[in-house]
């Protein structure tokens, strides 16, 4: 393929992580143009949206061929899962993702898990079930905490982690309504968690990017249920040096070589997220996508060409200082949220210094108003000399916007919540399990 000196880019996806994307490709020298399908409305300003079925590699191909794409950067898990990358490799465009058979390190929780015990990462123990009643039997061979996970893609809101039974076993029945279902059932793991990207290329070679920590539920202190995501923060200041080295060697390298012995080698984005132990760090699960929230922080300090990074042609840089980003969500999300209200106050927030507004479910009405069209509306990101100036910057421009109904979580980045993990790293508490192996993890299914 020819390459332009200028080059298009396709970015697929519609969320806060593609609005990140489009952003940092705005910066790249290389980049003279950017398409984004569908994209929203705050990524329209920067790219061209076309309208597209993510979930149809045929329709991703096309659109690349017909806009001339000299590269398409896949944002969500469906479109990797579903076979976008082998579609459009098989008419050799260039593209940022793994092939389908790769992706199901993400697409099935069970599978990753074959993998992890064969490559030796360590993980939790862990049984996979596809009948209810041998999973309600296994139950109290791991909990509580009980941690129930759905097999396949749940848009980050498929696990339960719960001290009550009852609920376990409810979680248990939801996974396993259908017949082709299946569920994990998991050892629980306690510590800190951590989020690591590595940028996978096709000669196998693993760039690690700047680890971030993602809080996943609802509400203040991590209560409430599971989301995609509310906010994430870079760097780790209670991290060790030596942390990120360590998960790159016990934990990506395996994997990558892995996928490689099985014929199915992996590239683009390797997502490791990962609970602090104190046995180290063990892995929870793996994305094969930059993951929502943390790519709005993190992309924030990259002062490396985005197209550099992702084809290996240069290692990143960072900017100093710290990022952070704080999701907005609708009205009665994690469940159903409620769509069409009228945001305002967007650019007062985004006159603020070092904050970017980047919409993730948003739309423009009949009347050209900016309204909610999704759960997570807004990721408010903000850079800073470090994480309390920051910090201070996004919750600012956060009280200068206005959704009826809007949630937000106050305590992303929070002092306390750093000196928290500090310390539960320094100790090495691992929740309830110290003087306990953990149950074996069994090689193939048991249910």
């Amino acid at each position: 393929m020819v390459r332009r000196v200028s080059m298009k880019v396709l970015v697929v996806g519609s969320g806060g992580r593609e609005h990140a994307l489009c952003r940092a490709l705005t910066r790249d020298p290389r980049v003279g143009e950017i398409v984004c399908a569908p994209g929203n409305a705050g990524i329209a300003d920067i790219a061209e949206p076309r309208p597209i079925d993510v979930a149809d590699p045929d329709a991703v191909a096309v659109l690349a061929e017909s806009v001339g794409a000299d590269l398409t950067i896949i944002g969500p898990e469906v479109p990797l899962v579903a076979g976008a990358a082998d579609e459009l490799r098989a008419r050799g465009l260039s593209c940022f993702g793994p092939s389908a058979a790769a992706a199901r390190l993400e697409g099935s929780k069970a599978f990753a898990k074959d993998v992890m015990r064969a490559a030796g990462v360590p993980t939790a123990a862990s049984r996979d079930h596809s009948e209810i009643e041998p999973a309600l039997a296994d139950l109290d061979t791991f909990g509580p905490p009980y941690v129930v996970k759905y097999d396949g893609l749940a848009a980050g809101k498929g696990v339960t982690v719960t001290e009550d039974r009852d609920a376990a076993v409810v979680a248990v029945r939801e996974c396993l309504r259908g017949p082709d279902d299946r569920l994990v059932l998991e050892e629980y793991l306690d510590g800190p968690e951590v989020s690591l990207f590595a940028v996978v290329t096709e000669d196998g070679s693993v760039t690690p990017l700047l680890p971030a920590q993602d809080h996943k539920r609802i509400g203040d202190g991590d209560t409430g249920p599971n989301t995609g995501g509310m906010g994430a923060y870079t760097p780790l200041p209670w991290a060790s040096r030596g942390l990120v080295g360590q998960v790159v060697a016990d934990v990506i390298r395996p994997t990558v070589a892995e996928m490689a012995r099985r014929g199915t080698p992996f590239t683009g984005l390797l997502y490791a997220g990962l609970a602090l132990t104190a046995r180290g760090p063990q892995v929870i699960e793996f994305n094969v996508r930059f993951g929502d929230p943390e790519t709005q922080a993190i992309l924030a300090l990259l002062s490396t060409p985005l197209t550099d990074v992702l084809t290996g042609r240069r290692a990143p840089t960072w900017r100093s200082g710290a990022a952070i980003t704080v999701a907005l969500a609708a009205a009665g999300y994690p469940g159903t949220p409620r769509l069409g209200d009228p945001i305002r106050g967007l650019e007062a927030a985004g006159r603020l210094t070092g904050v970017d507004v980047l919409h993730a479910g948003t739309r423009r009405d009949e009347d050209g108003r900016v309204v909610s069209a999704g759960g997570r509306v807004l990721s408010v990101t903000a850079i800073g000399s470090n994480l309390e100036s920051a910090r201070g910057s996004a919750y600012e421009a956060i009280s200068r916007i206005s959704l009826a109904g809007a949630q937000y979580r106050t305590d992303i980045g929070d002092p306390a919540r750093l000196r928290h993990a500090a310390d539960v790293r320094r100790a090495g508490t691992f929740a309830k399990r110290t003087d306990q192996p953990g149950p074996p993890a069994a090689p193939g299914a048991a249910g």
